[in-house]
C-alpha cells in the first residue's frame, strides 16, 4: 500500500492506494474506502500518465468532451443526501438538482445552466470528493 498526502484547493487529503490496474483502483481517502474506475481520454492514452494521479481523480468528464455538456461538480467533499432530478429532465439555471451533506450541513447543489440532464454520475448515499463530477447537463 502506498500512502500520499495531497493538498487540493487548500484541503489536505491523505490517500492510500491499495491496488491499481489499467481500469480500476482501490484507494482510501481520509479513512474512507473507494473503488475508482479510471476513465482515459484519447489524450491520456497517447501520453504516459502517473498512476497515482489517475487513481486520485474523483471522476473525469471524458464523456462530455467534444459536446456542449456542462458539468456540475461537488463544491466540497461530502455525502449525497438526495437527488432531485432524473436523466432526460429539463432543468433551469439555479434549480436545485441534489443535496450534499458536508461538515454536518446540508448544501443545495444547483444546475449551473439551462438544459437537459444527460447523465447523473453519483448515487444517493455516495461519498464524493471536492471537484467530483455529479451531473452532466446538455
Amino acid at each position: 500500500m502506498k500512502n500520499f498526502k495531497y493538498k487540493i484547493n487548500g484541503n489536505v487529503y491523505e490517500v492510500a492506494i491499495d491496488s491499481i490496474d489499467d481500469t480500476n483502483a482501490k484507494v482510501e481517502v481520509n479513512g474512507v474506502a473507494y473503488d475508482v474506475i479510471i476513465e482515459q481520454s484519447e489524450q491520456q492514452i497517447s501520453k504516459p500518465v502517473k498512476r497515482a494521479a489517475q487513481a486520485t481523480q474523483a471522476s473525469t468528464s471524458s464523456s462530455a468532451q467534444g459536446s456542449a455538456a456542462s458539468t456540475v461538480k461537488s463544491p466540497l467533499p461530502g455525502l449525497i443526501l438526495d437527488i432531485t432530478c432524473s436523466v432526460g429532465e429539463s432543468v433551469s439555471k439555479g434549480q436545485q438538482i441534489m443535496s450534499l451533506e458536508a461538515m454536518k450541513m446540508e448544501n443545495a447543489i444547483n444546475a449551473d445552466c439551462d438544459g437537459v440532464i444527460k447523465e447523473i454520475k453519483v448515487t444517493k448515499g455516495e461519498t464524493v470528493l471536492e471537484g467530483a463530477v455529479l451531473v452532466l447537463i446538455g
